[in-house]
């Protein structure tokens, strides 16, 4: 007879012993990657609280690295993930750590890019699979997965949030949501827009090419 694995039981609904320990982990790794958007040489997961005490039980820790690697939450090859080849092209490791300022299910994903560049992204099972990204680097953001977003990296310089927001209405774009953050005035600032129906490459191409705009991403809404 054939021994159940906990993976058995989360295709194809988010569900298991945790659907936060395990779907939600699937799902923050997914949202990470899209956001880090570079390949990447290698990764540190830093589970939190409960995640670094019982995540592993879960499969927390194969749910974080599926997640990054482009997995869905109901692919069977999650139970193998250590296993599977696409996991020799880069380093990974896990750090355990606890800080009752973070969220009880929390992670920080670093990433190491070929590029030579570094990214830092933070996120939160927050319950039943739902999942939001609270940081990227220095920046506060709030991502859920729940619309298509824009991230935008760019220089606090006066005029910026109207610019990038007149691109995207002249497209017939509504904005459902706009969270902005800076360093300091006049430095480095962050911008995190959902918006209702799809993001276009012109858009993407017309903000890229705005003075002081650093970096842009386009992060799809997550499966449902």
């Amino acid at each position: 007879m054939k021994q159940s694995s906990l993976f058995d039981s989360i295709a194809p609904i988010m569900i298991g012993p945790s659907s936060s320990h395990t779907a939600g982990a699937v799902r923050l790794g997914i949202l990470a990657k899209n956001i880090n958007n570079t390949t990447f040489k290698k990764i540190t997961f830093i589970l939190y609280n409960s995640y670094a005490k019982t995540g592993f039980g879960h499969g927390t820790d194969k749910g974080l690295l599926a997640g990054v690697l482009g997995f869905s939450v109901d692919d069977t090859r999650i139970k193998d993930i250590f296993n599977f080849s696409d996991t020799n092209s880069f380093v990974y490791n896990f750090e355990y750590r606890e800080d009752f300022n973070r969220h009880p299910n929390s992670v920080d994903f670093i990433f190491d890019n070929i590029n030579g560049s570094k990214m830092l992204i933070s996120g939160d099972s927050v319950g039943a699979g739902n999942v939001r990204i609270i940081k990227i680097n220095d920046f506060s953001v709030n991502i859920a997965g729940d619309y298509n977003s824009l991230i935008i990296n760019y220089k606090d310089t006066k005029g910026m949030i109207s610019r990038v927001t007149e691109i995207i209405q002249n497209q017939n774009i509504n904005i459902a949501s706009l969270i902005c953050d800076r360093n300091a005035k006049g430095e480095e600032a962050s911008m995190c827009i959902c918006i209702d129906g799809n993001i276009n490459d012109n858009v993407i191409n017309k903000i890229e090419n705005l003075e002081d705009i650093y970096f842009v991403r386009s992060v799809l809404k997550l499966e449902s």
